[in-house]
């Protein structure tokens, strides 16, 4: 079982940049598949970057082109650069994993962190 800690977070102004770390402990990062994932109140949970197990990486529309997910594998970590942030990504960001079908729905996701928040203002 693997245990994830999210840092990073905080406020910026919109186009600025935030990157977001995620340490993994318990187990290996890189045996699984690892997304970040946020959600707002009111709003359903978004996958905004996934990384599977062979460092392969999807992103949705939203990001595309401004977010980066990474994995160090050497320090069990991964990571979210977040460029070119707009008032839209203001979230709490969520470092998550599971073992198959990657990246898949965000529900199947097993294992989370407890989240760390950004806010883009303008």
């Amino acid at each position: 079982e693997v245990q994830l800690v999210e840092s990073g977070g905080g406020s910026v102004q919109s186009g600025g940049s935030l990157r977001l770390s995620c340490a993994a402990s318990g187990s290996t990062a890189s045996n699984y598949c690892m997304g970040w994932i946020r959600q707002t109140p009111g709003k359903e949970r978004e996958g905004v970057a996934f990384i599977d197990r062979a460092g392969g990486t999807r992103y949705p529309d939203s990001v595309k082109g401004r977010f980066t997910i990474s994995r160090d594998n050497a320090k069990n970590t991964l990571y979210l650069q977040m460029d070119n942030l707009k008032d839209e990504d203001t979230a709490m960001y969520f470092c998550a994993a599971k073992f198959y079908y990657c990246p898949g729905s965000v529900q199947d996701f097993v294992y989370w962190g407890q989240g760390t928040q950004v806010t883009v203002s303008s």
